[in-house]
């Protein structure tokens, strides 16, 4: 195979005629089960699109608005998708997979599962000889302080354990209320307005570029599709959401393109 994963940073190199696939933040689960249902349809479509010419696929956090991972439970429904990750996966197409604030307590299932690897934090992977930053975004930048904090609890193995000693139908029940008011909160803070010199993922990826150069900066969370230069030399690709965007990204190995499916 053309990936190779030993390395301290992965390499993909791009066969004739492949591509590299990227999106983010699907949200599985909400805002209930008839219009989940029809979006993890339209995913599983585009999933068979890009298999047709996928060097890999890159799904960069959020893809569910809630999961836990119990000792011996995984949370109901989103088999049709997981279906088609494993045919993929056991097709020979690499998938990889970040966490997002919304499916950050995924732990070894879909690894021992589907043989997907899981990375939590932004990670390096060169692809053709450039290099590309990818995460899912939350917590990086500047402000947003409260979440950062949060964050580090949600993180801490004392409350995934605590979590873990709920009865499932309980653990469920205050997860779709903590999703429902993220969600929220996140409306009220402009999620489809373009913040100018104020995108703070943005600023990320211009304060990280001044350190060390990458070729792209690849993240989701933010709901906005974004295509916005970093110096001279790299661009920043936010990657949207599939509520209502459906949008993705790939990279042929001449450039990495913002596209919308359907």
């Amino acid at each position: 195979m053309p990936v190779h994963f030993t390395a301290s940073i992965p390499h993909i190199s791009l066969t004739a005629g492949k591509s590299v696939y990227f999106a983010s933040d699907f949200h599985l689960g909400v805002p209930n089960w008839e219009s989940s249902r029809q979006r993890e349809q339209k995913l599983v479509r585009w999933l068979n699109y890009a298999a047709h010419s996928a060097e890999a696929v890159f799904l960069v956090g959020d893809i569910f608005d809630f999961w836990f991972e119990y000792r011996y439970t995984v949370p109901k429904g989103f088999i049709r998708i997981q279906g088609k990750l494993a045919e993929l996966s056991d097709a020979g197409i690499p998938i990889i997979f970040f966490t997002g604030n919304h499916d950050m307590w995924m732990f070894e299932y879909f690894t021992k599962e589907l043989n997907i690897p899981i990375y939590r934090k932004p990670q390096v992977f060169m692809i053709n000889n450039q290099k590309f930053l990818i995460g899912h975004g939350d917590g990086l930048g500047p402000g947003d302080k409260q979440y950062k904090m949060l964050k580090k609890v949600f993180k801490s193995t004392l409350a995934q354990w605590l979590f873990a000693r709920l009865h499932p139908n309980l653990g469920m029940a205050i997860a779709q209320v903590w999703s429902r008011n993220s969600r929220l909160s996140n409306n009220k803070k402009g999620e489809d307005t373009f913040l100018g010199e104020d995108e703070w993922l943005w600023t990320y990826c211009r304060e990280t570029e001044a350190r060390e150069h990458h070729d792209y900066y690849v993240f989701g969370h933010r709901h906005l599709p974004l295509n916005l230069p970093v110096g001279d030399y790299s661009r920043y690709i936010n990657l949207g959401e599939w509520v209502n965007q459906y949008t993705y990204a790939r990279y042929d190995g001449n450039g990495l393109q913002l596209l919308t499916f359907e």
